[in-house]
């Protein structure tokens, strides 16, 4: 699942630092790896899918003071790098062999690679335990089928060993509210530019706040999955520096966290940009930034706040800033006031979906129209004129309180990254549907009888498209039952059996066509 190395330095600050960052993967190189977790990502929740184009860098960082070393201080990243975008489960991976792998030798670390060498697949849905130096690791990671926003709690038990349980609440999620506390005020905003793949900058004073801050970001709408490119720590020294930061062309559909002061000036002409100071620690809220016109940012040493000139679609939601501020007051813990933010975008973004989802199952073929004898049906296309009309009685009213230019914020969306992305993968889990569904209707039918009134080209030629609807069965992971596909293998034998001994040596030895 992962790969260990030891990277040069980054960023001066002192202390020990946690962060990650994503980057691309070099064109044309594929990796085995991919193939065996294109099979586990079938069950995983649509945002907890592996980008094939990107790997994520997880990073614990050391900068201590060292007089006994020339340049005065004693630097060491040890940094995972992956395929999955577990934030949680590596972070706390790191946080428990960086240290000790800093007071030692290579040798830790080939103990530690032999430990992750024995861990079991990434299956998701599973209670897996994870063995690392000495402690076990114990996590859930989630399934499509789980209900959004529920995380099934891993419960700690005791070891029949000598050997530490530790149960990891989650995998992938930040510390939500953590992150979002100096801009919560406007956090309805922040969901918006987000859900609508806007151009976005987190401007932080560090690697940890600019990572877990984007990060933060691309998961409030959740369940959907931001689909544009997203920097948690970008670099001057990224591949893509010139491609993300030319004035040339308009900005790109991605979300950039920096820190390197020179990205003030060469990132002004973006048109959102967040810029924070230091995240408190738990029980301290920072005061609250305005939003400011992007003229104001002009400066190195400009103040925090939300630079754009970006005017909401939807009215704000007082209640929920209200519901945050109360918890402030009430010293509520900063684990209670995430899952509060969580389930307010959980269910904002379950209000704009709802309608969506709705409009496309309505242009999925009825059933009565899947004829075996003939190819499947294909999904009518997406109007949007169509869809607009649709929301008048079935829109986001039913669901939600919010007022707002909710027509606006549809047809703004309908022309994001995210909009096709979306749809895309719809679009494919209806098509894998209805071939799942002509396959039963091919299993439902006599083919023997078939066979026997048609003449034996006629015959071959349906063994052979038969046979290669197995193999698009098990390479596309169809959702078939396997008594469907078992069922179908015998109509194949039997119209085989049928036929003559020449014929049915052949057609036993191919495969497909």
């Amino acid at each position: 699942v992962c790969l260990l190395f030891i990277s040069s330095p980054c960023v001066g600050c002192l202390g020990d630092t946690q962060f990650c960052f994503r980057f691309r993967q070099s064109s044309g190189r594929k990796v085995s790896l991919c193939c065996f977790l294109d099979h586990l990502d079938r069950d995983l929740p649509v945002y907890l899918k592996k980008d094939p184009a990107y790997y994520y860098g997880y990073v614990y960082f050391r900068q201590v003071r060292d007089k006994s070393l020339k340049r005065g201080y004693f630097q060491k990243s040890l940094v995972l790098i992956s395929k999955l975008p577990y934030v949680h489960l590596f972070r706390t991976m790191l946080k428990q062999i960086a240290p000790e792998y800093f007071e030692k030798s290579e040798a830790f670390l080939e103990a530690v690679c032999s430990d992750v060498d024995r861990w079991p697949p990434p299956i998701p849905g599973k209670i897996l335990h994870l063995p690392v130096m000495g402690i076990i690791m114990k996590l859930r990671i989630p399934t499509y089928r789980d209900k959004p926003g529920t995380t099934p709690i891993v419960q700690n038990m005791l070891q029949a060993d000598a050997q530490i349980s530790m149960a990891l609440p989650t995998v992938h999620e930040v510390d939500l509210f953590r992150c979002f506390s100096p801009v919560f005020f406007h956090i309805q905003m922040l969901w918006e530019l987000v859900l609508l793949g806007e151009p976005l900058v987190v401007m932080a004073p560090s690697p940890s706040e600019s990572s877990e801050t984007v990060l933060a970001l691309v998961s409030c709408i959740s369940p959907l999955k931001y689909c544009s490119d997203f920097r948690p720590y970008f670099t001057i020294h990224d591949s893509e520096f010139k491609e993300y930061t030319t004035r040339t062309q308009a900005p790109p559909s991605v979300i950039l966290g920096v820190t390197n002061p020179f990205f003030a000036k060469t990132l002004q002409h973006w048109p959102h940009i967040i810029r924070i100071g230091d995240i408190k620690l738990p029980g301290e809220v920072p005061k609250q930034v305005k939003v400011k016109k992007l003229k104001n940012l002009k400066t190195l040493d400009s103040k925090p706040g939300v630079y754009t000139s970006y005017k909401p679609y939807l009215n704000k939601d007082e209640e929920i800033v209200k519901q945050l501020q109360k918890g402030v007051q009430q010293k509520r813990p900063t684990e209670a006031q995430s899952v509060i933010l969580r389930r307010y975008f959980l269910e904002l973004t379950e209000s704009f979906i709802i309608p969506l989802e709705r409009y496309v199952a309505s242009l999925m073929p009825l059933q009565k129209c899947i004829s075996p004898w003939k190819s499947p049906p294909q999904l009518r296309q997406f109007s949007q004129d169509e869809f607009m009309k649709t929301l008048e009685k079935a829109g986001p009213q039913l669901t939600s309180g919010l007022k707002g230019d909710w027509i606006g914020l549809y047809r703004h969306f309908l022309k994001s990254p995210n909009f096709d992305g979306w749809f895309r993968s719809r679009q494919k889990e209806i098509t894998q549907k209805l071939e799942a569904l002509h396959l039963e209707a091919l299993c439902n039918e006599n083919l023997v009888f078939w066979s026997q009134k048609h003449t034996e080209v006629e015959t071959v030629d349906l063994v052979l498209k038969l046979k290669n609807k197995l193999l698009q069965a098990d390479r596309e992971q169809l959702p078939v039952k396997t008594d469907t596909l078992k069922k179908l293998q015998a109509h194949i034998n039997d119209i085989i059996l049928a036929l003559p001994d020449d014929l049915q040596d052949i057609l036993l030895k191919t495969g497909t066509t």
